[in-house]
């Protein structure tokens, strides 16, 4: 790099002195010197050579001077200005050079460190590329990981679904609000919803009312308490069927401790019930046989007794003597066992079945009378009776059972009245379709102290008197009475002074009913008719029993299809079942009342629940036709309706609800035979395979009800058990069903559990007769 001298030559002062002057100036000056030179040369060298000085010596090199010089001297100093200034120039330029070179070595610096700093960020940046390689090689692995976990999780949530959802147990969630969150596949068939339709349900929404107020309320003592809750509870399936589940409560709590809900789990313990039930039941059939078979066969035997204590007395052979004495023996000793198995299994009583028939009442007093005067007779006994009640009096009763009670009152007159006499007063009072029947018992017997009267109706009670010990009994005579009476609907009582005798009464309310009456059926066809049925082999057999009789039908199913089917003049008669899946025959017939609509004749399709026609002729019915539905039922109540000469038709149903065991045959082969004459072999065939695979579905629900005690339910399953059993002509367990289907009536719960097992039994049984007599077709 290029310095400035800091001591300027000669040529540079020259030239500062030229540019400070100007060329003129110190060419000039320069002139003048050179001519003040020249002359000193030429004085000097002319006074050398030639000795002197002339003027003349001094013009030529003057004149040549002046001639010369001022151009040479200009012409140096403005070459001297002009390099001067180039100088200056070039020194400018050397100093921006100079300023530049600085400029550009403080670039080169800031660049050599812009250069190490790039360096440093390149290295940074490597650095960071392989830190954010290694974290990508670290989140790749987290990544695969994360998917690892997730597939894991997946795969262990799946796992979890899929032992929620083959979990037999039902199992749910709840949010705060006590709304659905996910439920398992027992859940959704236990409420016919899946899992994405439950979401966001209350339990008001999912179940009955009755349940969710259940389910709330124990929702909050969980939530409340922070405690889990156990409880059994009933609920109810979409097909009606019903399950006992043991229901676990226990709250819910994210990872941060904060509660977000509550689980349920439920467990079917329908087995362990019906294992409870079972044994139940078996202690309880136990007892009844026990009680049942002591009682029953106690009051012939007693008559033994009596009759060979009788004998004894009498003139007999040695012979004779000696097998009286030991038909006695026998007989006592007998009675003494039957004591003992009493005594050894003094369990629960269980109520008898009544089994409702038509009796005729003077004719069933007078009977008693005749066996009562017997035994009194044979006591030596005085023996009055009194009846009120007129001939040809028929009334719905138990005549084995009420026998059995009036025997076994009678029969304890005679037994504890050692003299005197015995009364028997039979008073009748009739009031439109029912009687007022009040029996009483009057002796004049030892008496019942009144500190006992209390217990005189509990199960083994034994009156304690030395007098008449030896007859005393197991004393369960009056207590199966006092059941016998309740579980007909009446009323037993007793008043006694000790040693003045005793008064039983027994007050009944029996419902009147007609005595069957046959009669001859026109024909009547081409009425169109409106059939409103909800069982479906009730629908067959019916559609083609009519539309055999030339009738044309319309199909309803439940009672609204009824309503919005029917119009006014399109039907000639109305055939209404009663019971309907959602709602009575009465609602459908009282919403066309109310709506005055002219009707036609409607008649009653008849599960015999109301006992008496004249009670739905009384609710606005034309007639009733029992189910199944025949073809002479049909005549008698078309002829009835239609026909120009009034034929008096009686309730066939009241005739088949009130026939006794006995009378009733497994298969109505008549109702079959008009079938088979009506729809033909195949179909019926084609009947009894749709009757088996809905008779399994009707008991399996039947069972569960049962276990639920839901006397409605069970009421509604046995009156579809009834009429598919009518359809198929299966008497049998038509009328078995049909008493399992009258839940209003006497002892209902007391004889359920037995009548059900006659149905499965009936079941299994009636059912292989009917195809083995349509084998011999």
């Amino acid at each position: 790099m290029l310095k400035k001298s800091a001591k300027l030559s000669w040529p540079e002062r020259v030239a500062k002195i030229v540019n400070r002057f100007g060329t003129l100036r110190v060419s000039l000056f320069f002139l003048t010197m050179a001519l003040c030179l020249t002359m000193l040369e030429v004085t000097v060298l002319n006074y050398a050579l030639y000795g002197q000085i002339e003027i003349r010596d001094y013009v030529d090199p003057v004149l040549l001077t002046l001639l010369t010089m001022p151009w040479v001297l200009y012409f140096i100093s403005e070459l001297i200005r002009r390099l001067e200034r180039s100088r200056e120039h070039l020194t400018q330029v050397i100093e921006q050079l100079e300023a530049l070179r600085k400029q550009d070595k403080a670039s080169a610096l800031n660049l050599r460190h812009n250069i190490q700093q790039l360096n440093y960020e390149i290295e940074e940046r490597k650095r960071a590329e392989l830190q954010r390689e290694e974290a990508i090689r670290l989140l790749k692995q987290q990544i695969e990981e994360r998917q690892k976990t997730q597939q894991h999780l997946y795969e262990q949530s799946i796992l979890l679904r899929s032992c929620f959802d083959c979990s037999p147990d039902i199992i749910y969630y709840r949010d705060e609000n006590g709304r659905f969150s996910g439920c398992n596949r027992s859940f959704e068939e236990l409420t016919g919803k899946t899992e994405k339709e439950m979401v966001g349900l209350t339990p008001w929404e999912v179940y009955s009312e009755e349940v969710a107020e259940k389910v709330v309320a124990s929702d909050r003592e969980v939530l409340a308490t922070n405690a889990s809750l156990s409880y059994d509870m009933w609920l109810t399936y979409p097909d009606g069927s019903k399950k006992l589940f043991l229901i676990k409560k226990v709250p819910f709590f994210n990872n941060e401790g904060k509660r977000i809900g509550l689980l349920g789990f439920g467990r079917d313990i329908m087995e362990k019930q019906k294992a409870q039930e079972a044994l139940e039941k078996a202690s309880r059939d136990k007892t009844a046989f026990i009680s049942t078979i002591s009682h029953e066969l106690r009051t012939p035997l007693n008559g033994i007794v009596g009759i060979s204590r009788i004998l004894k007395d009498s003139k007999l052979s040695k012979e004779q003597h000696n097998h009286v004495n030991t038909i006695f023996a026998c007989a006592v000793t007998l009675g003494n066992i039957f004591n003992d198995i009493i005594d050894l299994d003094k369990i629960e009583r269980k109520k008898l079945s009544i089994n409702y028939e038509p009796v005729e009442l003077s004719g069933f007093v007078f009977e008693l009378n005749s066996v009562a005067s017997l035994m009194a007779e044979q006591k030596n006994l005085h023996f009055d009776f009194y009846s009120n009640v007129p001939e040809q009096t028929w009334v719905q009763a138990d005549p084995t059972r009420l026998r059995q009670v009036l025997w076994n009152l009678l029969a304890n007159a005679v037994k504890f009245t050692l003299n005197g006499d015995v009364q028997f007063n039979v008073e009748c009072h009739i009031r439109n379709t029912f009687a007022w029947i009040d029996f009483e018992i009057i002796d004049s017997g030892i008496g019942i102290p009144e500190a006992e009267l209390e217990n005189i109706f509990t199960m083994y009670y034994q009156v304690d008197r030395e007098e008449v010990r030896a007859g005393t009994g197991t004393g369960i005579g009056l207590a199966i009475s006092k059941i016998l009476i309740d579980s007909m609907g009446g009323q037993i009582e007793v008043h006694s002074e000790i040693n003045e005798g005793s008064t039983f009464s027994v007050s009944l309310k029996l419902d009147l009913v007609e005595a069957p009456e046959d009669t001859e059926a026109q024909v009547i066809d081409g009425l169109s008719i409106l059939l409103v049925e909800d069982v479906e082999l009730n629908i067959v057999v019916a559609n083609s029993i009519l539309k055999k009789l030339g009738h044309s039908v319309v199909v309803a199913k439940t009672g609204q299809q009824a309503i919005d089917a029917f119009s006014v003049g399109k039907f000639d008669v109305v055939l209404l079942d009663i019971q309907l899946p959602d709602m009575t025959g009465f609602d459908v017939l009282a919403h066309w009342q109310e709506n005055g609509v002219v009707l036609p004749p409607v008649v009653a399709l008849t599960a015999n629940v109301i006992k008496t026609r004249e009670d739905y002729l009384n609710k606005g019915m034309a007639d009733v036709i029992s189910k199944p539905i025949k073809m002479e039922n049909v005549h008698k109540v078309f002829n009835r309706l239609f026909a120009q000469d009034e034929v008096q038709a009686t309730l066939p149903a009241v005739d088949e609800k009130i026939q006794s065991d006995a009378d009733f045959s497994i298969l109505d082969v008549d109702f079959l035979e008009q079938m088979l004459d009506t729809i033909g072999y195949d179909q019926l065939e084609q009947n009894l395979e749709l009757f088996e695979k809905l008779i399994s579905e009707y008991m399996e629900i039947l069972d569960s009800n049962l276990c639920a005690k839901d006397q409605d339910e069970i009421g509604k399953q046995a009156h579809k058990i009834k009429g598919a059993a009518a359809s198929m002509g299966l008497q049998h367990i038509q009328k078995i069903a049909n008493q399992i289907q009258l839940t209003d009536t006497p002892a209902w719960w007391e004889n359920l559990d037995d009548r059900v097992e006659q149905l499965k039994h009936a079941c299994e049984h009636d059912l292989q007769v009917l195809k083995d007599w349509m084998n011999t077709l």
